[in-house]
């Protein structure tokens, strides 16, 4: 399965700005796959996996904003019951802690998890055998 990059942007927790960050990213043709938000003490933060990250962060930072990088893992499973808890006690198994996780879509539309873990090599490698073994079965 694939390693990926995700954009973390952090922002003023007010209405409105969700709105002004995506219409920018959509008026570059940059397509958001999967999105995550949280907000504490008036601000904010935004998880974006986009299919442009180049853009997408050239377009977020030139609005004034912070948008770093950071590398996850990624992984398409079917969608039946038990498949995140197979994938989640594999990490375990691995001793490899998942720290956030949210779901989106791939490049070609099929749902997808994504995983920020303390090891991305290892739970990519992991990730790729629990999926394999998800489609046999």
């Amino acid at each position: 399965m694939p390693r990926t990059k995700e954009l973390n942007i952090q922002l003023e927790d007010r209405p409105g700005t969700l709105g002004k960050i995506c219409q920018s990213l959509a008026d570059r043709g940059v397509n958001i796959l999967a999105f995550q938000a949280t907000t504490m003490g008036g601000k904010g933060q935004v998880r974006l996996v986009v299919d442009n990250p180049a853009t997408a962060k050239t377009t977020i930072e030139a609005q004034g904003m912070k948008c770093t990088e950071a590398e996850i893992a990624q992984v398409s499973l079917p969608n039946r019951p038990g498949e995140v808890a197979r994938a989640a006690s594999q990490l375990a198994n691995a001793n490899i802690n998942i720290e956030y996780g949210y779901t989106g879509v791939d490049k070609t539309g099929n749902a997808t998890f994504f995983f920020g873990v303390t090891d991305v090599s290892r739970a990519v490698e992991i990730l790729d055998r629990t999926a394999s073994g998800a489609a046999r079965g």
